[in-house]
């Protein structure tokens, strides 16, 4: 496992530092970096799946246990450093670029790798921050099993959030709906290199699917109620052009309340009976 020193090291070996632009904030607890790792309880019959492994240091810890460890590096220099680093390492295997396509597609050659996978899929990774919400919900569309991960702590509570709440949106309702979410513990700036203005988060999500083939136009309908979440919910449905006051009376809902203050279940329920 890497100190702050050896990371610091092999960069300057390599000419790098960190990127910005790819969210590049490099682990250098060791202790908080094997939470990570175990959050993930990972195991020889896994498939791990780590997102922005940067130096491989979390990657080295994954390896040990036996897994085999699919490693997405959007950097080519930090790409060329890994391919070299665990060249003999036959259980590991490395994409060189985004983990995502688009914001709501996955790498094709990853998402190929979970699909094809005969063996329980995880993603555990220190998560870069720029791409993090879009990739936890594909990941469990995908059918990846278990998300062990560091996010910035106003993600974590976005996961997590209740109706009501500030941090509530779409992205609380489908993750709520397409798993449960554990957040584990705060993870203070000092746990990284270069350190970030804001706390961090460890995160467990087991998927518990309940919205099968109709997730993604859930999705969809969700973006269009929380992008105008002050409005009542009678006003947005009929801007969407459906008799929002008549479905709302169908469903005992006051036709003033706003999608913000709905469950996901009730969110759910309102989907579909518009489409049944």
């Amino acid at each position: 496992m890497q100190t702050k020193q050896q990371i610091q090291s092999l960069l300057a070996q390599a000419g790098l530092s960190p990127r910005h632009r790819f969210g590049q904030n490099f682990m250098i607890d060791q202790n908080l970096l094997r939470l990570v790792a175990e959050a993930g309880r990972p195991s020889a019959d896994d498939v791990i799946i780590e997102i922005g492994p940067g130096t491989g240091t979390l990657t080295e810890e994954l390896l040990a246990s036996g897994a085999q460890v699919i490693a997405v590096e959007i950097d080519r220099d930090l790409a060329a450093l890994l391919g070299d680093r665990f060249r003999d390492q036959p259980c590991f295997r490395l994409i060189e670029g985004d983990a995502l396509d688009t914001k709501h597609a996955l790498n094709t050659g990853l998402l190929a790798a979970i699909q094809q996978s005969q063996h329980p899929t995880k993603l555990i990774a220190n998560l870069p921050y720029n791409i993090a919400s879009p990739l936890i919900i594909e990941m469990l569309l995908a059918g990846v099993q278990t998300l062990a991960f560091t996010v910035q702590k106003e993600v974590a509570q976005r996961l997590r959030a209740k109706p009501g709440t500030d941090d509530y949106g779409a992205l609380s309702v489908m993750a709520q709906l397409l798993s449960k979410v554990e957040i584990l513990r705060t993870l203070p700036p000092t746990a990284f290199w270069p350190a970030p203005k804001i706390d961090s988060a460890l995160v467990r999500i087991m998927r518990d699917d309940r919205l099968g083939a109709r997730a993604r136009e859930f999705g969809a309908f969700l973006k269009k109620l929380f992008s105008s979440r002050r409005k009542t919910l009678r006003k947005t449905l009929t801007q969407l052009e459906l008799d929002g006051e008549a479905i709302l009376n169908q469903l005992h809902l006051d036709p003033n309340i706003r999608a913000e203050n709905l469950s996901p279940e009730q969110l759910l329920l309102l989907f579909d009976t518009l489409n049944g």
